[in-house]
């Protein structure tokens, strides 16, 4: 399954991580300000979540019908 990136959204449902943590750093290294990813699993949760955090940025994650997204700002 491919991800989807537009602007500000990283769409990492269907990706095992790591891949949900290098496309989310990767948005965050192009100077996005506010980035919101979602992901399909509690792993990738927090994996992204952990690794947003170690960066510097604010995370508040919202659960949506067992999906997540994760609101990521510096």
């Amino acid at each position: 399954m491919e991800s989807i990136r537009m602007d500000n959204v990283v769409d990492a449902r269907g990706l095992s991580c790591p891949q949900p943590v290098i496309l989310t750093r990767k948005a965050l290294e192009s100077g996005e300000l506010l980035v919101e990813v979602l992901v399909d699993s509690v792993t990738s949760r927090e994996n992204v979540r952990r690794a947003a955090e170690k960066l510097g940025c604010r995370v508040q994650v919202a659960e949506m019908d067992h999906e997540f997204k994760l609101t990521i700002s510096r």
